[in-house]
């Protein structure tokens, strides 16, 4: 299929079952993170606790009580999850009648603490603390956590019983463990990575005039799982004036020559996300578009290059306003520039702790995962987000995936690779 139009190396020239014709299966060889990992990770968390004097910590269903215990679960609006006490063995608490669900989803084993469905959960809470030695106490109250993705109306059930706990957001050790990636989950996030960007320069190459956001959108949602993931975990197709909004517009585009095409999208791998964006032209690029996109390749260098071991987050972002300010955006968040960080933590959530934003003072460790996408947005005319993804390593900085190439090239096409 060729549309006529004059393009970037990689963008149109195929029918939409050629470029899916083009990707195969990626995920052969993966294994999920093993029940040795998470027996780990709870002996990390309680060396952690016991360093900081917090008892006892409560992991409620979804991405917390998975990465430590193995077992999937989705929040609800009744109370699942797990104890971790700083000493001792991990304890499960949920509804009677979930109990030999829940044991079949274990991979770390655990007594299950049930209540009936006319019972308080939250006062079973406070009886297993008591039960497994952590008492209350007015005088000087054992210091519990509760998971920060908790819903308000668990931590606000607990805190009526407890009065004889000092109650605290359990982020303190949450973020300290799940923020440092091992090897097998980058290995995992490694292979996502991967697969998106397959799907990425299968997307760009199937592109023609007329071709509307959502019929992109629907292509994307095939690729992914032609490459082996479920489905797409999120995706944004945005094309021309579009692409000025970060997060997307609530009306269909279509296609026509010379737009600035957006795409965000990514998928999900044994529980691990990816998340890639790349901007290009379809057709003739401007030397407005072409000005702008160097911009944004620039300043993603710039923060990659400032993200260094011991280094505050937060210095990772302002080292890609002071490269945006060089070339007349800005200043701070003022358009046409960047409107928002620069960058978010990611791993069993798409948004993780720690971000790279001015506020976040948490110096870069090893195994710490980043987004990069320090977009441009100029009102009314277009937007340009180059996102890739970086890790930490005893080294420095590691990409995920390599930057765009160029905006005549943005996979690399024309130079015999493609970035990966």
């Amino acid at each position: 299929m060729n549309s006529g139009i004059n393009t970037g190396i990689g963008i149109g020239g195929k029918s939409a079952e050629e470029a899916l014709a083009s990707l195969s299966g990626m995920t052969d060889g993966l294994a999920p993170i093993g029940k040795d990992e998470h027996a780990q990770r709870i002996a990390k968390a309680q060396a952690f606790m016991c360093q900081q004097g917090i008892a006892a910590i409560y992991l409620n269903a979804g991405a917390n009580l998975t990465y430590f215990t193995g077992t999937k679960w989705y929040a609800s609006e009744r109370m699942v999850g797990a104890i971790l006490p700083a000493q001792g063995a991990l304890e499960y608490i949920a509804p009677a009648f979930e109990e030999s669900t829940l044991q079949g989803f274990m991979l770390i084993e655990g007594r299950v603490n049930c209540w009936e469905e006319h019972e308080s959960p939250y006062q079973l809470f406070v009886d297993v603390l008591a039960r497994i030695g952590i008492a209350q106490n007015a005088a000087q109250p054992p210091r519990i956590g509760i998971d920060e993705s908790a819903a308000f109306f668990i931590a606000d059930g607990i805190k009526p019983p407890a009065t004889g706990y000092a109650l605290e957001n359990a982020r303190s050790v949450t973020a300290y463990c799940r923020s440092r990636k091992s090897p097998a989950e980058i290995a995992l996030m490694q292979r996502a990575m991967d697969m998106t960007l397959a799907v990425h320069v299968a997307t760009a190459s199937m592109l023609h005039e007329g071709i509307t956001t959502v019929e992109v959108d629907e292509f994307i949602q095939k690729a992914h799982r032609k490459v082996g993931a479920p489905r797409s975990y999120f995706c944004i197709v945005l094309f021309g004036e579009a692409t000025a909004y970060p997060h997307g517009v609530n009306y269909v585009q279509t296609l026509k020559a010379g737009d600035t095409v957006l795409i965000d999208t990514g998928c999900q791998v044994l529980n691990y996300i990816s998340d890639i964006t790349r901007t290009y032209v379809f057709g003739a690029i401007s030397e407005h578009q072409r000005s702008v996109w160097n911009s944004e390749k620039k300043a993603q260098a710039a923060a990659f290059a400032a993200a260094q071991l011991g280094v505050p987050c937060g210095d990772v972002d302002r080292a890609a306003r002071a490269s945006l300010e060089e070339d007349g955006f800005g200043p701070g968040y003022k358009l046409p520039g960047l409107p928002h960080r620069t960058g978010h933590g990611i791993g069993l959530d798409i948004h993780e702790w720690p971000y790279l934003v001015g506020s976040d003072t948490t110096p870069l460790d090893v195994g710490m995962c980043f987004s990069n996408e320090p977009m441009i947005c100029i009102p009314g005319e277009f937007g340009i987000r180059h996102e890739d993804h970086f890790y930490m390593t005893a080294n420095g900085p590691r990409w995920f995936t390599q930057p765009a190439h160029s905006i005549d090239d943005p996979f690399g096409l024309g130079v015999g690779r493609i970035s990966a």
